[in-house]
């Protein structure tokens, strides 16, 4: 993960990125208050009515099960990022969910355009009814990309722990197989989507939502793989 780090906008961003940051008075990134940890995940903040900020344990719980399982040093306390600032570019992990509607803007896609082409990645978690405004959405984002479905052989299934199935099933919904689709920019897989499947529910506090410990730890374990493949390529 450090040394994912260490090249992040190695080349063509990272003096765009300084030059932006510091005409808008950042002389650095997100200030860490604890030195111990070295990432920070960031929540996806968009237009469009959709509750971009449900599941609000969820991203602290898969922290603290990263550091735990695969010692790493991520921040519990994440950032919120809204998909056309500056800032985004401070996060190479960005999660996305909702149940409603999103709404990008044509400079919103051309931000996270630019952010996943520099290496950064998106993880969205269709939370229930988020389907159908989503993707028309990705496609201002990627309108020469396809959606696809990732093979089960595909490495963010086996990354740290191994679906051989590919997504696990948290909730039910309508009732539909769990799909993990992606985006691909140059053969890398730049953005993971989650369908019919709730990771975010099974990330949260046990009391939320009242999960089967055995489907947490799927949920919790199905995340550290998007975390450690993200952070791998």
């Amino acid at each position: 993960m450090k040394e994912h780090l260490k090249r992040w906008f190695w080349l063509e961003l990272i003096a765009f990125v300084v030059i932006i940051l510091v005409s808008v008075g950042f002389t650095s990134g997100p200030q860490i208050e604890d030195d111990e940890y070295t990432v920070d995940f960031a929540l996806l903040k968009y237009s469009g009515g959709g509750d971009w900020y449900a599941n609000p344990t969820a991203l602290k719980n898969l922290a603290h099960f990263c550091n735990d399982k695969m010692n790493t040093n991520v921040n519990p306390d994440y950032a919120t990022v809204e998909v056309g600032s500056v800032e985004l570019f401070n996060y190479p992990w960005v999660h996305m969910t909702g149940h409603g509607n999103v709404v990008f803007s044509s400079a919103d896609a051309n931000n996270l355009r630019n952010y996943l082409m520099a290496g950064g990645f998106l993880h969205i978690d269709d939370n229930y009814g988020m389907d159908p405004f989503v993707r028309p959405e990705l496609k201002k984002v990627f309108p020469e990309l396809e959606l696809v479905e990732v093979p089960f052989n595909h490495e963010i299934y086996s990354a740290a722990f191994t679906f051989k199935n590919g997504l696990p099933k948290i909730h039910k919904h309508d009732d539909k197989q769990a799909q993990g689709f992606g985006l691909f920019w140059e053969g890398r897989l730049v953005c993971f989507y989650s369908y019919e499947c709730d990771l975010g529910d099974g990330w949260e506090d046990q009391s939320v939502h009242k999960d089967p410990e055995s489907k947490r730890l799927e949920a919790l374990q199905m995340g550290a793989n998007i975390v450690k493949y993200a952070f791998s390529e």
